[in-house]
């Protein structure tokens, strides 16, 4: 399997940046959109538990202000082939002091690269 192929990765980083800019202007249509559409996705987030793309919406829908600001700290992205890939990043959410990572995996569909499985976690103070 090739790894990190120049178009797929190029893509995925692009996509990738829509995403975190999608987040951070609580772009609940565009986050929404870049989700699988199907009862298969999941997010484990900070402190929910999320499965299929019905309780994201809600989730989203439901979330009040959207996600804090955060500054991202590092990114890494890696596909596979041309059509599978993974984006990791740690953040630090402004104004506070935990490391935050979130992990997405991502397939290209007919209708673009989508998230399939994420999920967000804080780390301890002083990790």
């Amino acid at each position: 399997m090739a790894i990190n192929l120049r178009d797929p990765l190029d893509e995925l980083t692009a996509v990738c940046d829509q995403y975190e800019t999608a987040l951070m202007e609580n772009d609940i249509d565009r986050l929404d959109a870049l989700f699988w559409n199907d009862s298969h996705t999941l997010r484990y987030g900070v402190g929910e538990n999320l499965y299929g793309i019905s309780e994201i919406r809600d989730f989203r829908k439901g979330r009040a202000g959207g996600s804090p600001q955060r500054d991202v700290i590092r990114r890494e992205i890696v596909t596979f082939g041309d059509d599978m890939g993974v984006c990791n990043l740690e953040f630090k959410r402004q104004g506070g002091s935990r490391i935050g990572r979130q992990s997405q995996t991502w397939m290209k569909t007919a209708d673009g690269w989508r998230i399939v499985s994420a999920h967000v976690s804080l780390m301890q103070d002083g990790s």
